[in-house]
């Protein structure tokens, strides 16, 4: 991780244009539900009729799987190498009827339901004794990947554990074993004592700026209870999340109006019991500058703005009352 202060910007140094909007058809608005696979989820619709109007959320399976459900796994071997079948699940959360609304104008209810959609998705998942862990995450903007304006994130399940999150569990364990602690409830302790680099915190959770972002005005949220899985979260943290994550997109988006970004849910695997070592957490990504071959050759990122300066920033602006 690189701080380049010699290209020191501010988010008004920023140059961000808007997405064209390009109107027309959307398979995701209501009204269009015959024209994506079969429902999975619903929340909100007053009838028992499946993929009709009426709903709040809903979820489907993605049209354009990157892995597909039916099959086999037939782990093999090819020489040195490893395979297995492309088995999976790949589903599409369309977080609102409302095809302009965004996580930063949504209610505080709605996007409630987000988040319990996901802990519902991946409590089923979890029976699937193929799928070892479920990536959810969201790509907001052309520049982060969003190919459809509806607001949406996804859900995929793996036959095995992704090496990033393997290797941040690994990292996290060889911590625990040297201090018999938690790394990240260390962090916690230390972001809220040296109160340099939080955004925003509420009784359950807390918003920071990390000591080493890979990208500007990088954000992670974390519970203040330690926790390794998301679905254990209880009724009020819940409630807590949507209202701390809530106001975490809307200091993001009055900061950098129109930015694009991608978040990610890092959880422990399925299966797996209470790690004491690990603390689940939501990455927040904003799109602002490059990754190019320096970065891919070498692992480390260049940073323009410092965490400290992006944390004052976003905690320094003014939100209007819901």
């Amino acid at each position: 991780m690189i701080i380049a202060k010699e290209r020191g910007k501010r988010p008004y140094d920023f140059v961000i244009e808007q997405d064209k909007t390009k109107g027309g058809y959307c398979p995701l608005c209501p009204g269009h539900e015959q024209n994506t696979p079969p429902e999975i989820l619903a929340y909100g619709r007053s009838s028992d009729m499946p993929n009709t109007p009426g709903w709040k959320l809903r979820v489907v399976p993605n049209k354009y799987p990157a892995l597909v459900i039916e099959g086999e796994l037939d782990k093999r071997g090819e020489g040195i190498y490893d395979k297995m079948n492309g088995i999976g699940a790949h589903e599409v959360i369309v977080e609102t009827p409302d095809h302009y609304e965004t996580l930063p104008t949504m209610e505080y209810e709605q996007m409630g339901l987000i988040f319990r959609a996901y802990r519902d998705r991946m409590v089923d998942l979890a029976r699937d004794s193929r799928f070892k862990f479920v990536m959810i995450f969201k790509n907001y903007g052309r520049s982060a990947g969003a190919s459809l304006e509806h607001s949406h994130s996804q859900l995929i399940a793996l036959p095995v554990v992704p090496h990033r999150i393997q290797e941040e569990i690994n990292g996290c364990l060889r911590y625990f074993d040297y201090k018999d602690r938690c790394v990240f409830c260390d962090i916690i302790r230390q972001e809220r004592s040296q109160n340099m680099r939080i955004v925003c915190e509420n009784s359950e959770f807390i918003t920071i700026c990390p000591f080493a972002p890979r990208a500007p005005f990088e954000m992670w949220v974390l519970p203040k209870r330690h926790q390794s899985q998301f679905v254990s979260m209880d009724e009020r943290q819940f409630e807590m999340l949507t209202y701390l994550f809530s106001e975490t997109m809307r200091r993001l988006n009055n900061a950098l109006p129109f930015v694009s970004y991608n978040y990610m849910l890092h959880t422990a695997p399925l299966h797996s019991s209470s790690l004491e070592h690990f603390h689940w957490h939501i990455e927040i990504m904003p799109k602002l500058t490059m990754i190019a071959g320096f970065e891919w050759g070498t692992g480390f990122y260049i940073n323009p703005t410092p965490p400290e300066e992006a944390a004052r920033f976003l905690r320094e602006i003014e939100l209007d009352e819901y």
